[in-house]
């Protein structure tokens, strides 16, 4: 803009392929008045007619939602081309006016596949799925970008056996069309699946893995404890140009840290020539989960010596660090810090946090404090996290108010009962034990099974506490009774609360 009004105190008279770069930066910087500015020199050179101006005019006060203006504009176009007759349509639908963009759909001469595809798009963010697919049905000379799109409208709009039918129908597929299945699978949890459709797609060799798919099977790997196949994936990102990318560095370092290797994911941090706010906030979170706490408050000061300005998720890692290394007077001055210094308003994780730091430092009545002060309602995290330092403590009191909240929150979870009656068994309180049993049973619900994931071969296999489904039950309960016994040679013994846990028949999971 600084550029075009030298120009006009110059006396130089824009023309129709100056006009539209101007309108397009104001759209860009959101200069709405200077676009208004700019369109009144449009009216004022005689550009009004030309397509090429009158388009670019649509798209500006689409994007400002005026769209009686850019309707104005486009009644006024001399000559309206497939272009312009896009543009006012895809107005309309930013402006989530469906109605309007579909009777102008109806009423174009010429209607293109991108047309069309953009027509499906707008039903599909309206949430109108129905619609969306009949007029894809409808749609000639249907081209991959047309798949993809309505494939991509079944998974975000949560029907996702259409979408995997749909994805097997696909004539040809392109990296768009898979990276909607495997984010489909993702964002399901359907993390097994997310790792089968990856080896499928390389194995087919058609299309190439972007960095938009190894993040999602990256973030599928950190989930499930792959770290075999995550390493294989950082070989594959580093060979094919993928070295540098900031996307496949952070999701390195979630990867690497979830999967406990965090000095992988260090080395990962520390290689990565360009990095943002979610690499700073990806090592110190790794490194205050692995509890190294102190690593994790110098790369903070690091951060704030690179002039990288920190965000709520920054101070989630900065007090779990403070949380680990027990030290109370310092994240309680990062809390303070956080509110004085960067004007971040403490949300509910971070109160969380400091119900936690309070509450494993044994500052029980402090932890109750805290949570009596928040500005918002504490949530089932925040009582579960006392209930749990009130385990360490022993302290029946604050347990006992714990679990009533738990109850209220979470009635149908049968764990809160489990960690209070492991209070009540420390204590060797069996008549609680016994009570607490009964309103468990009464809840109707049992406790889920302890489960842990292991990597045997190519594979990630689940293993439930005392499930006998497996095909290979015997062979695993010898091999545990092996293991007990190699423990009890070492010098192991079983405590007391847990034999007279086994006599009250509650056992816990591993």
């Amino acid at each position: 803009m600084h550029l075009f009004s030298q120009m006009k105190s110059r006396d130089i008279v824009p023309n129709c392929f100056t006009l539209p770069i101007v309108l397009k930066s104001c759209l860009v910087g959101n200069a709405w008045r200077e676009g208004e500015e700019v369109h009144c020199d449009v009216i004022k050179g005689g550009f009004g007619a030309n397509p090429f101006v009158g388009t670019t005019l649509i798209e500006l006060y689409s994007g400002e939602r005026s769209i009686e203006a850019a309707y104005k504009v486009f009644g006024e176009m001399g000559e309206r081309n497939v272009v312009a007759w896009t543009v006012m349509i895809n107005g309309c639908i930013l402006c989530q006016n469906i109605v309007s963009a579909r009777r102008l759909f109806e009423l174009a001469p010429n209607r293109d596949i991108v047309l069309w595809n953009i027509m499906v798009s707008g039903y599909i963010e309206m949430g109108e799925m129905v619609e969306a697919r009949k007029l894809f049905d409808h749609m000639p000379n249907k081209d991959v970008m047309s798949w993809s799109t309505i494939l991509n409208g079944y998974a975000t709009n949560g029907d996702f056996e259409v979408c995997e039918r749909l994805f097997e129908e696909m004539p040809k597929r392109n990296v768009f069309s898979w990276n909607v299945l495997i984010g489909g699978y993702g964002r399901n949890g359907r993390f097994f699946d997310v790792l089968g459709a990856f080896k499928r797609m390389l194995v087919d060799g058609d299309v190439c893995p972007n960095d938009a798919t190894l993040v999602t099977v990256l973030s599928a790997c950190a989930r499930l404890g792959a770290l075999d196949l995550g390493k294989w994936v950082h070989v594959y990102a580093e060979n094919n140009g993928y070295k540098d990318n900031v996307y496949v560095g952070n999701a390195l370092i979630d990867m690497y840290s979830k999967c406990g290797t965090i000095e992988n994911a260090v080395d990962v941090f520390n290689r990565m020539g360009r990095k943002d706010l979610i690499t700073w906030n990806t090592i110190i979170g790794g490194l205050a989960m692995h509890g190294r706490g102190a690593d994790a408050l110098s790369l903070f000061h690091q951060m704030n010596n690179a002039r990288v300005q920190p965000d709520g998720i920054t101070f989630i890692g900065i007090l779990c660090a403070s949380t680990h290394m027990g030290l109370v007077k310092n994240g309680m001055a990062y809390f303070q810090s956080m509110v004085d210094d960067y004007s971040i308003e403490p949300q509910i994780e971070h109160y969380g946090c400091m119900v936690d730091l309070l509450a494993r430092a044994g500052l029980l009545a402090e932890a109750v404090d805290m949570v009596k002060r928040m500005p918002m309602e504490a949530d089932a995290v925040i009582w579960a996290a006392l209930l749990g330092a009130c385990r360490v403590y022993k302290n029946v009191e604050f347990a006992e108010l714990a679990l009533q909240n738990l109850i209220k929150l979470e009635p149908r979870n049968p764990a809160n009962f489990v960690m209070l009656s492991n209070i009540y068994g420390d204590l060797g309180k069996w008549k609680d034990v016994a009570r607490l049993k009964v309103a468990m049973r009464d809840t109707g619900f049992k406790k889920l099974p302890g489960c842990s994931l292991i990597k045997v071969k190519d594979g990630v296999v689940a293993f439930y506490s005392l499930d006998e489904r497996h095909p290979e039950t015997k062979k695993i309960y010898e091999t545990l009774k092996g293991l007990t016994k190699l423990l009890t040679s070492c010098g192991y013994k079983p405590t007391a609360a847990a034999e007279d846990k086994k006599r009250v028949g509650i056992s816990s999971s591993l």
